[in-house]
């Protein structure tokens, strides 16, 4: 019996045993299993979190020397002098020189014989060969040059191709190859004794510089020829097909420029641009010199066709290319998705969370497309961010759906046809937007340091490059100072309060939306009247007036005939587009409106001086608007000084107490010696109002008599006192007054009289404060006055303006402005005014038959 048990013991460890090695081997095998998977899982995420550049390699990436990265650095300019700023053109004197004394197109253009349409190219790859190649054009007193740009995946865009043209041979730069010894070119398209023929420069201009700092010298623009002769289109398409019979296919320059070697077509389209440029210009000259001619005998017209070709020409030369940096990535592109896109949900139905992840998701498309080179539409459609910020996807799957849903609905589907949706950027970096979404972060500090941290730290997902390397020390920097700054206050409190206001001033006031749109409008013959904004397209449309330039949304051509050219009445300025930068320092991230000519004289000038006048109203940043109107304060007591005028009314009189004022010295000077100061009125009130009954007998006679003479010495009552608190107050103060008073709109100032001694004359007005309506008064000269004159400077700015005309006429104001547009610049030395900004600018327009301004238009609007 004992056997037995120690037998069936012996079988229970045994099967014990083989029961625990059977777990041990499942859980051991589970735990592999485990472990594979998750090394799996591992590299999976791994490989889905590598960026697509890794290896995916763009022909920018291999150029060593970048002018222009993708930082939020501003864009050094060559610097020919040392002692000069960087942000001077180089070569401003040549160009001016050009300008003011314009060579004679005889030495190059003494004949134009019409190009061969069978010719040949010579493609040009190495050094050597563009080192020959500037030095054949050097001997040249002409050659003609075209570029061809790439944008869509590149963030700041680069020239790849260059086409250059003499009469002897074509040439094309692969500027790609080429790009960091471009330079060598750069003599040659500076030297003011060669001339260089483009169609249409105003880009290419600022393109060269960007990307090689070849600044050109001597520009003949074919497009300018065209605006100077009245041609019914200005295209080089239009061009070609009219003097050569040549048909080119322009939707080729929308294509992809980097490929190499260039299609068959793409080569003959770039190479037909340039060929026939020479001949076109010889062709546009010799009509310009036929305009001289058959002008001869018009002594009216001063217009010289061959110089103001030469001059418009020269005047795109003096462009200087501004980086436009914002203050926060992506800020400006937010302010327009809301514009645009979110029309239909102004106001409370977009809430908060909404806005907060379309500025998120813009800082976020700003970010990958600096780190990664690439365009902002090529990263993420404007109508994607708007879709996500609206449906808020939870999961990575819906972001890809969403976006995709969001292009395939976008209505110009060739523009977008071609681009990947999502993109690659999406694709590589989607858990970045996804923690968007689900953290709902509003700090985009934190949000634009992480994503750099992602992308280019030290374990960073994206290769470095010339493009981004000096974005991740500038803006870490930046950022890192900016949270230091939020979260220590206790350091330097009074700049962080100062930076606070000011941050706070440029929210309030700066433009909310790009103030110049650029749109066209053309005369019925052609010709280029001016740009303008949208809502004055939308003007002329609404009324029949206009119609648009083929299908172009941002051009149109009027109806009816309209009074003068730009050109013809030397205001150049209005037929030049327009930055949205200041003009000071080319800040773009922020901008005010600025009025060079003070308001308070510019409402008084004539009609035909001021209205739709915008020469003299420039975009300035918060730092040069304060230089300016220091400025500008300084001059106006200057010039109140000049003509005994002073800046602010000095005493007031009740018109209902005096008499009309007659031509009598005697008579002024009894009216003035009754006259009293309004501060002084309306303390006197006040004070009466608040503490006569407990005031010392004669402490509240004198006050008393201080209101009285206002009131022309008669007795007072309590209205009377409750009336002149209001009186010498702006408009906005009375109301901020009437408010904390309660009182009832219907009390109204009165007569004002100011002191002859401190005016230099007798002025009286009125103003009512009951809705519009204006009580009127009679002045020393008859005159009535208005609410607008009772404002502080309203006086003053008028009797400035009204002795200037009496005393010397229309003349008189021109050079007063010429004045003030000199303190301007001496004050805010701008480098960035458009072209056809002048001191000297004349100002006078005349109106055409539909304009308000029109008088007989006017006339019968006063009376309805």
């Amino acid at each position: 019996m004992e056997y037995k048990d120690k037998l069936k013991i012996a079988a229970l460890t045994i099967a014990s045993l083989a029961a625990l090695s059977s777990v041990i081997f499942l859980v051991t095998s589970s735990s592999k299993h485990y472990r594979r998977r998750r090394r799996k899982q591992q590299q999976q995420q791994k490989q889905s979190s590598s960026c697509y550049l890794q290896s995916h390699q763009k022909p920018q990436l291999s150029f060593k020397r970048v002018l222009l990265d993708n930082s939020f650095s501003q864009f050094k300019h060559l610097n020919l002098h040392a002692a000069s700023s960087s942000n001077f053109h180089p070569y401003e004197a040549d160009i001016k020189a050009l300008i003011e004394n314009p060579e004679s197109l005889e030495d190059y253009y003494s004949d134009h014989q019409k190009m061969s349409e069978f010719f040949s190219y010579v493609w040009i790859e190495t050094e050597t060969q563009l080192k020959d190649l500037a030095h054949t054009l050097s001997k040249h007193k002409v050659f003609a040059v075209d570029t061809e740009q790439h944008s869509l995946r590149s963030f700041l865009g680069f020239t790849a191709l260059i086409q250059i043209s003499t009469r002897n041979e074509d040439y094309l730069v692969d500027t790609i190859a080429l790009h960091d010894v471009m330079g060598v070119l750069a003599p040659v398209f500076a030297d003011p004794t060669i001339c260089k023929v483009f169609h249409g420069a105003d880009n290419d201009v600022l393109w060269l510089q960007r990307d090689f700092h070849i600044y050109v010298v001597n520009l003949f623009d074919t497009a300018k020829a065209c605006e100077v002769l009245s041609k019914p289109q200005k295209s080089l398409a239009y061009l070609l097909e009219t003097y050569c019979g040549v048909a080119t296919n322009k939707l080729l320059q929308r294509e992809d420029w980097r490929q190499r070697p260039l299609s068959a077509e793409m080569l003959e389209y770039a190479q037909t641009d340039a060929h026939y440029l020479l001949y076109i210009a010889g062709c546009l000259i010799a009509e310009l010199k036929l305009q001289d001619r058959d002008n001869s005998n018009c002594p009216n017209d001063k217009l010289d066709f061959v110089l103001e070709a030469r001059r418009r020409s020269n005047m795109i030369c003096l462009q200087l290319y501004a980086k436009e940096v914002e203050a926060f990535p992506g800020e400006s592109a937010a302010s327009s998705i809301f514009s645009r896109h979110l029309n239909g949900q102004r106001g409370s139905s977009i809430s908060y969370e909404t806005q907060d992840l379309v500025r998120c998701f813009c800082t976020w498309r700003d970010l990958m497309a600096r780190v990664h080179d690439e365009s902002l539409r090529y990263v993420l459609s404007d109508q994607a961010i708007v879709l996500l910020a609206v449906k808020v996807p939870t999961t990575p799957e819906e972001i890809f759906d969403t976006i995709a849903e969001a292009d395939l609905n976008v209505e110009n589907v060739n523009l977008n046809s071609s681009l990947p949706s999502p993109s690659p950027v999406v694709c590589s970096h989607l858990d970045d937007l996804y923690c968007l979404i689900k953290d709902k972060k509003s700090n985009a500090d934190e949000v634009l340091l992480q994503i750099l941290q992602n992308c280019l730290g030290p374990n960073g997902s994206c290769p470095l490059s010339v493009y981004n390397y000096a974005l991740l020390i500038n803006c870490d920097l930046i950022m890192k100072n900016r949270l230091v700054s939020k979260q220590s206050p206790v350091i330097n409190s009074k700049q962080v309060a100062r930076k606070a206001s000011r941050e706070l001033f440029v929210q309030k006031f700066s433009c909310k939306s790009p103030v110049y749109h650029n749109c066209r409008i053309y005369a019925n013959d052609g010709r280029l009247l001016c740009y303008c904004d949208r809502r004055k397209l939308e003007w002329y449309l609404r009324r029949d007036l206009a119609k648009l330039v083929d299908d172009d949304a941002l051009a149109i051509t009027l109806l009816f005939e309209p009074k003068g050219r730009p050109e013809d009445e030397g205001n150049d300025f209005y037929i030049q587009s327009k930055k949205n930068i200041c003009v000071g320092c080319g800040e773009g991230s922020h901008y005010l409106r600025y009025r060079i000519i003070p308001s308070c004289y510019r409402m008084h000038f004539p009609e035909h001086l001021k209205s739709h006048r915008s020469h003299d109203i420039v975009l300035l940043c918060v730092d040069c608007h304060e230089l300016a109107h220091a400025a500008a304060e300084k001059y106006k007591k200057q010039v109140a000084k000049e003509f005994g005028i002073p800046l602010f009314v000095r005493k007031v009189v009740d018109s209902k107490e005096i008499p009309v004022i007659s031509e009598s010295s005697s008579s002024v000077m009894n009216v003035e010696e009754t006259g009293v100061s309004p501060l002084h009125l309306r303390t006197a009130a006040m004070a009466l109002l608040r503490h006569g009954q407990r005031m010392p007998l004669k402490r509240r006679e004198e006050l008393t008599q201080i209101v009285m003479q206002y009131y022309g010495g008669r007795e007072i009552s309590e209205e009377d006192l409750e009336r002149a608190l209001l009186v010498g107050m702006s408009p906005h103060e009375r109301r901020r007054f009437e408010k904390k008073r309660r009182f009832s709109s219907k009390h109204s100032t009165e007569v004002i009289l100011l002191d002859k001694e401190q005016m230099g004359a007798a002025y009286t007005m009125a103003v009512s404060t009951t809705g519009n309506s204006l009580e009127k008064a009679v002045t020393k000269d008859g005159l009535e006055t208005t609410e607008m004159e009772s404002t502080g400077h309203g006086p003053h700015g008028k009797q400035v303006v009204d002795h200037i005309l009496e005393e010397y006429g229309e003349d008189g104001i021109r050079q007063f402005c010429q004045r003030w547009r000199q303190v301007f610049v001496e004050a805010v030395h701008p480098r960035f005014l458009p072209a056809g900004w002048d001191v000297m600018h004349s100002g006078r327009r005349d109106f055409g038959e539909f304009s308000v301004y029109n008088p007989t238009n006017k006339a019968p609007a006063a009376n309805t």
